[in-house]
């Protein structure tokens, strides 16, 4: 009969609308049940429906309220992980975290440098210039596996002269298979001095800046023991 395939057409028009949708923006289940109902009430008493094609479409509504339910299941487990992302982070205050940075602040102690290894490196050196970008001092990398590494600079020149407090940067050079030019990434450890709630992901507040919890390397509540010191040269 038309009337009824014309509501079974738009039925299963409405399950495949609310599966590519939001509920604030398509049919929800009230709306699919409706429609359900309406075809019951205006079926040919005399030529009633397939009873097989009705049972699909139950099975369609039940399949509806299933992806619903995910949904919330979803955004309930997203919003539990935030939350709880977001006040694990003030743990951090006074902690050191490794981020990827080139620039680092020189105490009255020597400082740790970093690089991070992706792919085949079979040479890499890092360079620490001062702030007018004059290289002070060379550390050549002596663990080129992939992952992080750490070196301690002295915080001395290539003379052996120690170098004044204040403000450096990195600038690594890396040789890759075949003598080609290879990517790596200068790591810095920096002091946790606050945490910023206000956005949708918690940050971490540095003297070097701000950085997302997921850009994080590492955190350590002291001085990392499985470093490897080398000297300048």
């Amino acid at each position: 009969m038309s009337t009824v395939n014309q509501t079974n057409s738009v039925t299963t028009a409405a399950a495949a609308t609310t599966t590519s949708k939001s509920k604030a923006g398509a049919l929800g289940q009230e709306q699919f049940l409706s429609l359900l109902v309406a075809q019951l009430q205006h079926q040919d008493p005399l030529n009633p429906s397939d009873p097989t094609e009705f049972t699909a479409q139950l099975a369609q509504y039940s399949q509806l309220e299933q992806l619903f339910n995910l949904n919330d299941s979803m955004d309930q487990l997203a919003a539990a992980t935030s939350s709880s992302e977001r006040y694990a982070a003030l743990g951090l205050i006074g902690q050191e975290v490794v981020v990827e940075n080139n620039e680092f602040a020189l105490g009255d102690k020597p400082v740790q440098v970093g690089y991070r290894i992706d792919g085949n490196v079979t040479g890499a050196s890092l360079e620490i210039k001062n702030k007018t970008g004059q290289t002070v001092a060379t550390i050549k990398a002596t663990d080129l596996s992939a992952g992080n590494h750490f070196l301690t600079w002295d915080g001395k020149d290539s003379e052996g002269n120690a170098m004044a407090p204040g403000n450096y940067s990195i600038s690594i050079s890396a040789t890759g298979a075949g003598g080609t030019s290879a990517t790596v990434s200068p790591l810095v450890r920096a002091q946790v001095t606050g945490i910023d709630l206000s956005g949708a992901q918690a940050k971490i507040v540095t003297a070097l800046g701000e950085y997302k919890i997921s850009s994080l390397y590492g955190a350590y509540s002291g001085q990392n023991q499985n470093t490897t010191d080398s000297s300048s040269s």
